[in-house]
């Protein structure tokens, strides 16, 4: 199924936007799939208007209700870890947990979590990269702890926390398209929920911590090139204010794991890594789907009055149509989720049903990739040989997904139900639409709404696709040139934008542009620049920055990934360190030969 169709024209952006070629003149078209008028207002979700990164969250705010176990002051942060307790007591008692112990392979049935001890990793271990922000911010711990030996196996697996069970879920999945039955956390082990002072609850789990009974052929570990790609990718996420899960440290080892990366017979031997990472939840639409397949009705209705309870505190408990405002809730969410993939040109690489969050936050960075040039069809992931899952597909396959999560919902729903939810459906795209038109006006520093701001918008990536044009670079450079600069043709100093001046219809858009600037009457040209500086990065996790860093780390030299992640931290912030590592320069040659698989 796809979003909308139109024959004669050159489809040149992912948002349901097109255009048609008339002489020499580019109209526009554009598409939005409008729900029926039938549609109940009930399950109508209001759009929001403002780009703060919390604005779409729905997760339950519990400050105002759980006392924080911790009355210290922000100074006064855990100094050892025995004082630091999660609790699986909520999960545990929540669901019926897998009858059969060990980590041996099998299919389990008519649970959610199977209980698995990790396998500690072989020594000797080191702190290859840690979050202060995730520490400090949201375990309330001393970082300076993570120095420790504690803290290594801790963090590694080779500890378990105060109050920690460890539990692998089950759940199942689409992948790349096709049903793939039971897959599950097959090198993931949840250690347990903990609350913050803030009163916040997250999920803290270990990745590349062993076998479970979901490895399949696994063998349960990670590898230094793929976690340090997690742990990097995933604070530069929230750091950019994309919805994602956190990372708070990485763990390496000199323990052997084989791996052919690229699936073409060429085995080699690489390291082992753990990253203990933390997300509100994990549980994804794989989740509902494996109970839903499996004819599990009475384990799916427990799972999702499970997550609306503890997750979606719009959603009223007591609701008859409560599954259908959760999933009105999931479509609004996932359509604003990838709007923010696409607005900073962000490839999640393997968009299958077991990889998105029913919280609509990015999980499971593996093959991932930051556009360089702007191209609709760039796969970052050498696995997908069909393009499936290029940058310019992932709104579609975002409607793919949320099909299927319809799917997995059916057996809860009532006919009625199942109408008004596919109803629920087509209302995606006009969703999708209005919050990427809403992020890219921002991009471009447009105040108000006008007529032709849309044209702009496409007009603008028409040119840099035709151009090559650097993604995150063109968008800055906009930022941080005056509009007396851009008059006067003046981009000797900024690459990418003199890239995009060679496009023969650049005049033209410029034209426009300035047009459309001079007519806000808003504020200075500063002011201007200062908001587009605020939401255009100058600096993203490209994958040739993050090959870089990971080939010292294979050599026990952290000193980029420490660099890489302070960088990025402050992703809209021109830093010296990072231009002297040419950070937002071209990108050197040998990055376009880089590729990057499934495998880690």
């Amino acid at each position: 199924m796809y979003l909308v169709t139109f024959h004669h024209c050159i489809q040149v952006l992912y948002t349901c936007t097109y255009y048609c070629v008339c002489s020499s003149t580019l109209h526009i078209v554009v598409f939005a799939l409008v729900a029926a008028a039938s549609f109940s207002p009930v399950h109508v979700l209001e759009f929001c208007q403002s780009s703060d990164r919390d604005c779409h969250s729905h997760d339950k705010t519990t400050s105002d209700s759980v006392k924080s176990r911790w009355n210290i002051s922000a100074s006064n942060l855990i100094q050892d870890l025995d004082q630091f307790r999660v609790s699986c007591r909520k999960l545990i008692e929540a669901f019926p947990v897998d009858e059969v112990d060990g980590n041996f392979v099998r299919t389990v049935k008519s649970c959610i979590f199977s209980k698995s001890i990790p396998t500690p990793l072989k020594g000797p271990l080191r702190l290859a990269a840690v979050s202060k922000d995730v520490i400090e911010g949201i375990l309330d711990v001393d970082v300076a702890v993570t120095q420790s030996d504690e803290f290594l196996l801790y963090a590694s697996g080779g500890r378990l926390l105060p109050g920690s069970v460890p539990l692998a879920h089950r759940y199942g999945g689409h992948q790349f398209g096709y049903w793939a039955g039971q897959l599950g956390d097959g090198r993931a082990h949840s250690l347990g929920q903990y609350t913050n002072r803030k009163g916040e609850v997250w999920e803290m789990q270990l990745k590349g911590s062993g076998k479970t009974p979901y490895s399949r052929s696994g063998d349960g570990r990670a590898v230094i090139r793929s976690s340090v790609r997690e742990f990097l990718c995933s604070e530069a996420m929230h750091s950019l204010g994309v919805p994602t899960s956190r990372a708070a440290s990485l763990i390496v080892s000199d323990e052997p794991v084989m791996r052919d990366q690229f699936y073409n017979g060429n085995v080699k031997t690489e390291r082992g890594a753990v990253v203990l990472r933390l997300a509100k939840s994990w549980f994804r639409i794989g989740s509902l789907e494996i109970l839903s397949e499996s004819g599990e009705t009475d384990l799916l209705r427990k799972l999702l009055n499970f997550v609306i309870d503890e997750h979606f505190s719009s959603v009223d408990s007591d609701d008859p149509d409560k599954y259908l405002v959760f999933y009105s809730t999931v479509v609004n969410e996932t359509a604003h989720m990838i709007a923010q993939w696409m607005s900073v040109g962000f490839a999640h690489g393997v968009c299958n049903t077991d990889n998105f969050s029913l919280l609509s936050v990015t999980i499971d960075y593996g093959p991932f990739g930051f556009m360089e040039a702007y191209n609709p069809d760039f796969v970052p992931n050498t696995s997908d040989d069909e393009g499936r899952y290029s940058v310019g597909a992932q709104v579609n396959v975002g409607l793919f997904n949320l099909e299927k999560l319809l799917t997995a919902l059916s057996p809860a729903l009532s006919k009625k139900q199942q109408k008004e939810a596919k109803i629920i459906l087509k209302g995606y795209a006009d969703i999708y639409q209005m919050r990427f038109h809403q992020l890219f006006k921002a991009k471009l520093g447009l105040l108000g709404e006008e007529e032709e701001d849309g044209y702009l918008i496409a007009f603008l990536l028409k040119m840099m696709e035709d151009t090559q044009s650097d993604f995150t670079m063109t968008f800055r450079q906009l930022s941080e040139v005056s509009v007396e600069q851009l008059h006067n043709n003046n981009f000797t100093q900024t690459w990418a934008l003199e890239d995009l001046s060679s496009h023969k219809l650049f005049s033209d858009w410029l034209d426009m542009y300035l047009l459309r600037l001079r007519g806000q009457q808003a504020g200075s040209d500063l002011d201007r620049q200062h908001r587009m500086k605020s939401v255009n990065p100058r600096y993203v996790l490209r994958n040739w920055m993050a090959e870089s860093a990971i080939r010292k780390a294979e050599m026990n030299d952290f000193s980029e990934v420490e660099l890489l992640h302070h960088i990025l931290s402050s992703p809209f912030v021109t830093q010296e360190t990072a231009e002297e590592a040419g950070y937002a320069a071209r990108p050197p040659l040998w990055a376009e030969r880089l590729k990057v698989s499934c495998s880690s």
